[in-house]
């Protein structure tokens, strides 16, 4: 059982919640949950509440919380989760909050909250002697690029792997629905494995062209970390992904919270 405050961190993605428990700097406790927009606040509070008689926890020991969303419809239901589990109002990122760097957006309220709170723990954990590349293979796979100087200055976005091979299976009337399994060859003598390795190996391609593209124009050199439920697949097939991260976007969270409390 803890004996101090802990800090409660959520990234909520399209498809998954992430949550984090932070003590003393350190992330002691971490595990996911299905995203589900039709949740009630009541649902999603007995859910986490579960995670924390597992762990034998108080929620009671919980003394801030900060959430990255993605759907803003989603956002009251947790906040409203929060007052009545937690006591807490939590802190969203967004407009307004600190990070510790410039934004060189067209638009910075426009940027999505995930990529900002990368970017932030990319910076803290891995920036200031070079620029910083970081790959997030979510739902969509985001790509964001900061300088040495602590600068967001863009990246892009693609369709993630598995909305690739669905579009692929959704778009086809005889091609089937494939698990996302690495063959062991690019060639390939049937279906499911022709398949598998043109996602697969295509989408390694593509992480290939891009990262180089992208360091080009950063000047040439930037170290790249790669965060995200795929990310360990692609990585194995290609050098240009220096580090993976899984906890990327939790840290980034708490580096947050530490910014805009303390």
């Amino acid at each position: 059982m803890l004996n101090e405050n802990i800090i409660m961190v959520l990234d909520v993605g399209n498809s998954n919640i992430k949550c984090g428990l932070f003590g003393g700097g350190e992330l002691l406790h971490s595990w996911r949950m299905s995203t589900d927009r039709l949740k009630s606040s009541d649902e999603y509070g007995i859910m986490i509440g579960s995670f924390f008689r597992h762990l034998e926890i108080s929620t009671k020991q919980v003394g801030g919380i900060m959430i990255s969303s993605v759907i803003p419809s989603i956002n009251y239901t947790l906040e409203h989760m929060c007052h009545i589990y937690f006591d807490i109002t939590p802190i969203f990122v967004g407009p307004g909050i600190k990070t510790g760097i410039n934004i060189l957006y067209d638009n910075p309220g426009s940027l999505g909250a995930d990529r900002i709170v990368n970017a932030v723990a990319a910076y803290e954990l891995y920036g200031g002697d070079t620029p910083v590349i970081t790959v997030d293979f979510g739902t969509a796979t985001t790509f964001g690029a900061i300088s040495q100087k602590g600068e967001f200055v863009g990246g892009l976005i693609c369709p993630g792997i598995k909305i690739s091979a669905d579009t692929l299976t959704e778009s086809t009337a005889k091609l089937p629905r494939i698990e996302l399994v690495k063959p062991k060859n690019v060639i390939n003598r049937n279906t499911i494995g022709c398949m598998q390795a043109g996602i697969i190996y295509g989408y390694v391609g593509q992480v290939d062209y891009i990262i180089r593209k992208m360091k080009v124009e950063l000047g040439g050199v930037a170290k790249v970390i790669a965060t995200g439920g795929l990310s360990g697949l692609i990585a194995s097939e290609t050098g240009a992904i220096d580090l993976i991260n899984p906890t990327l976007t939790l840290q980034g969270l708490y580096y947050l919270y530490q910014k805009n409390v303390a």
